[in-house]
């Protein structure tokens, strides 16, 4: 080919994005909820169109929005939704004897022996002493980790309890009320008696606190020792069925309800 057949032909076109591409200024708002797995890409469309989604505080409704997932903060319907890759929220059964550490000196069981393999720097949301079982929340969400265990913002925690039995029925009254230990006053949002069977009895206690043994400590106070201890729920996520030492990922509505209960 000549030099000149060269010279003739047109100047090269740059390609430029096709609608919903990704682009250096972000990407489509519509697929970085589908990605998410909040809707499908046209259910996310309809939500837009609604006025249900919000952006960094703003309802968003038109279509061609593009966002940065690592900068925005997404609501949908009031509730903050997660769309960043790298954060990670498990809920761990932790079982009886196992260290809420990462590591151990003494070479105990400790959580960090179940995330080993895992490559997120993971840290543990508040404690559960070694002979305490339940649910135990792992996330790399420092912001939402920190609220959460900070007491100004009484995200409640379900426990429930062996005891010896009979109960006295104004066990309940005197537990709201509060009673004084070592460390100042201390009170529950609710107890109750789920069942009595022969010599001991199943409670349920509902509290806010996060002091150390602090279920432990006020059941002792009332003349019922704790036999065995299980955290059964944090805010609305909920053990379930999960097998002891088993984890598993929190999915969007139980992610949602707790950045919802510390004003995320």
């Amino acid at each position: 080919m000549s030099k000149s057949e060269h010279s003739s032909r047109p100047p090269r076109r740059e390609r430029t994005a096709a609608p919903g591409d990704d682009h250096p200024e972000g990407i489509r708002l519509q697929k970085v909820l589908s990605r998410a797995g909040i809707a499908s890409r046209r259910a996310a469309e309809e939500l837009i169109a609604e006025g249900r989604v919000s952006i960094d505080g703003k309802v968003v409704t038109e279509m061609g929005r593009r966002v940065d997932p690592a900068t925005v903060t997404i609501h949908v319907d009031g509730t903050r939704v997660v769309v960043r890759d790298d954060l990670e929220y498990l809920a761990l059964n932790k079982p009886v004897g196992m260290h809420s550490t990462m590591s151990d000196d003494m070479g105990r069981p400790c959580i960090g022996d179940l995330i080993t393999s895992r490559s997120e720097r993971l840290f543990h949301v508040g404690r559960l002493d070694a002979e305490t079982e339940g649910l135990l929340l792992l996330t790399n969400d420092g912001d939402l980790a920190h609220r959460l265990m900070h007491p100004s913002y009484e995200v409640s925690k379900t426990y429930l309890a062996e005891v010896p039995a009979p109960i006295a029925k104004d066990v309940s009254k005197t537990l709201k009320a509060g009673v004084e230990l070592e460390d100042g006053p201390a009170s529950v949002d609710s107890f109750r008696v789920l069942e009595s069977y022969g010599s001991k009895a199943m409670v349920e206690v509902v509290l806010h606190e996060g002091r150390k043994h602090i279920v432990r400590r006020l059941l002792d106070h009332i003349g019922h020792p704790v036999e065995r201890l299980v955290r059964t729920s944090i805010g609305e996520v909920k053990l379930g069925d999960q097998r002891p030492g088993s984890m598993r990922r929190l999915n969007h509505p139980e992610i949602g309800s707790l950045y919802r209960a510390v004003g995320l």
